[in-house]
C-alpha cells in the first residue's frame, strides 16, 4: 500500500469526502492507464501512412483497447509498448499522453459561444458530478468549423501556451485551432524548453512557434491573444500515482508556494488576454488551494465569467469540492474518471472578440528553432535501418538514391535529413533527441495497430 503524506491524507479525505477518496487511494491499486493521442495530420501532410493496410490487419483482431470518450484522437491501450522503439511516435504520428490532459480538446470543440439562442447544449453540477443536455454541438462567436467531424474554434487569430513543456496539450491545440491560427507554446525553463521544441517539431503543423521566456515577458511585450492556456505549475499532487517522486516532493509548504505563483502566472496572462477572449486554468493536483480557490479569486479580481463545457455522465468528472463555489469546473480523479488526476477551468474575459491578424516576426521574445534540414528527396527504410538512424548512427543507402541532403522516412513517414556521400550517409538526426538505448527489437511495437476504430 502507498505510503501518502499524513497532511495530503487528512486534507485531500476532508475536501473529497469518504466515498470518493477511499475510490481515489484505492486506484494506487490498479495499473495506471496507458493512452496515446494520434496526429490527425499524418494522413494529410505527408501521404497516408496504410492506414487502410493497419485497419485492414486489425480486422477480425479481438482488441479491448478503446477511444478517450472525451477526445476523438485519442486512445487507451491494453498494455505500455516500448514506445522508445517505434519510428512512428519519432515521426510525430501518435503522442504519448495522459488520457484526462486530452480533455483541453474538448473544451475548445465545445466552448459556449456568448450568444444563449446559438447553443444547442447545456452542462450542469449535481451533487458534484457534471452531467449533460441535448448535446449537439457548440460555437464560438456564433460560427462553426468542422475538424474530423468535430466542433472547433474559429475566429482565432493567436493563441499561447503559457507553460507548455513536455508539449502535449500544445500538440493538442494545434491539432485543434484553425491552421491560420498562430500557437506560440512557451516554456520558461531552458532544459524543458528543448524537450517542447522536440515535441513540437516532430508534430508538425502551420504557425506553431516556441519560445523559452518567463510569463511576465508576454506582458513586456504588450502582446494579446485570443487563447490562453494556463497550465500552471503545482504541487503535483494528481502525478502520485504514476510518479512515487511527486509524493515525496510534496509538502504542504509547496502547495502554499504554489498557489501564489499560479496567481502571479494568471496575473500576466490577463493582461495578455484581448477582451471576449478565453483563458483555460488547468493544474494536476486535488487541493482546493490551487484549483477552485484560485478560479474564485480571478472571479474576484477579473471581469470574467465562467464557461460551462457540456460533459456526459459516463465520464464521470467530478465538479466543485469548495463548499459554497458551484461555478462549472472540471475535476479527474483516479478510481473514479479513467486518467490521472487534473483540474480544469474554461474563462472568457469581459468585451467582445475582435481577432486581428498576429504578426509573429516581429516578436520580442526568445524563439527557438530547430534549424531541421529538409529535402523532398525521401528514402524511405525498414525497420532496423530506422532504429540505426534515430540512434545517430551513419547508414548505407540505395545505389540510386542522390547524393545530398535527403529525407529518411519510414512507412512514408518523415524521421528527419541524412546527407548521402556516395558509400554511407552522414546522420543530421540531432544529438539531443537520439535514441540512447542500444537495445534493438526484432519486431517494430506497432502501437497504431492497437487502436481500436482508429479514424483517420
Amino acid at each position: 500500500m502507498v505510503q501518502l503524506p499524513a497532511d495530503f491524507v487528512a486534507e485531500t479525505r476532508r475536501i473529497m469526502g469518504d466515498e470518493r477518496y477511499n475510490r481515489f487511494v484505492g486506484a494506487f491499486d490498479e495499473e495506471a492507464p496507458t493512452s496515446i493521442r494520434v496526429n490527425p495530420r499524418i494522413a494529410i501532410d505527408h501521404g497516408p501512412l496504410t492506414i487502410l493496410a493497419l485497419q485492414a490487419s486489425r480486422a477480425g483482431a479481438d482488441h479491448s483497447d478503446s477511444q478517450v470518450p472525451w477526445c476523438s484522437e485519442g486512445y487507451y491501450l491494453n498494455d505500455r509498448p516500448q514506445f522508445t522503439f517505434d519510428p512512428l511516435l519519432h515521426a510525430g504520428c501518435y503522442y504519448v499522453q495522459e488520457a484526462s490532459s486530452m480533455f483541453v480538446t474538448h473544451i475548445l470543440r465545445n466552448v459556449q459561444c456568448s450568444a444563449p439562442a446559438l447553443l444547442a447544449c447545456k452542462a450542469r453540477m449535481v451533487n458534484g458530478q457534471c452531467s449533460m443536455v441535448n448535446v449537439q454541438c457548440s460555437m464560438f462567436n456564433g460560427q462553426c468549423s468542422m475538424v474530423n467531424g468535430q466542433c472547433s474554434m474559429v475566429n482565432v487569430q493567436c493563441a499561447l501556451d503559457l507553460c507548455a513543456a513536455p508539449g502535449g496539450k500544445s500538440t493538442a491545440l494545434r491539432s485543434v485551432l484553425p491552421d491560420d491560427c498562430v500557437l506560440i507554446s512557451n516554456e520558461p525553463m531552458g532544459n524543458r524548453a528543448q524537450i517542447l521544441l522536440e515535441n513540437v517539431t516532430k508534430w508538425g503543423g502551420p504557425n506553431h512557434i516556441v519560445t523559452n521566456n518567463y510569463p511576465r515577458d508576454f506582458r513586456k511585450a504588450k502582446l494579446k491573444f485570443d487563447l490562453i492556456l494556463c497550465d500552471v505549475p503545482c504541487s503535483g499532487e494528481g502525478m502520485f500515482r504514476k510518479d512515487p517522486n511527486a509524493i515525496s516532493e510534496w509538502s504542504a509548504q509547496n502547495v502554499e508556494k504554489c498557489w501564489q505563483l499560479q496567481r502571479e502566472i494568471v496575473a500576466d496572462a490577463w493582461e495578455c488576454l484581448n477582451p471576449g477572449g478565453l483563458l483555460i486554468y488547468s493544474t494536476c493536483t486535488y487541493n482546493t488551494k490551487e484549483n477552485e480557490e484560485n478560479i474564485r479569486w480571478i472571479l474576484d479580481t477579473y471581469d470574467a465569467q465562467v464557461l460551462d463545457i457540456p460533459v456526459d455522465p459516463s465520464w464521470n468528472i467530478t465538479g466543485s469540492l469548495l463548499q459554497g463555489f458551484n461555478e462549472p469546473v472540471y475535476r479527474f480523479i483516479p478510481g473514479i474518471t479513467r486518467g490521472e488526476g487534473l483540474f480544469v477551468c474554461a474563462l472568457r474575459k469581459a468585451g467582445s472578440l475582435e481577432p486581428k491578424p498576429f504578426n509573429a516576426k516581429k516578436l520580442a521574445l526568445k524563439v527557438l528553432d530547430a534549424e531541421f534540414e529538409k529535402s523532398d528527396v525521401c528514402v524511405d527504410v525498414d525497420y532496423a535501418t530506422a532504429l540505426k538512424y534515430l540512434r545517430g548512427e551513419a547508414l548505407v543507402l540505395p545505389a540510386d538514391t542522390p547524393r545530398g541532403i535527403v529525407t529518411i522516412t519510414y512507412q512514408g513517414q518523415p524521421l528527419g535529413p541524412a546527407k548521402n556521400i556516395g558509400n554511407r550517409a552522414n546522420n543530421l538526426y540531432p544529438k539531443a533527441w537520439r535514441i540512447k538505448s542500444t537495445h534493438l527489437p526484432s519486431e517494430p511495437p506497432e502501437v497504431l495497430k492497437k487502436c481500436k476504430n482508429l479514424k483517420m
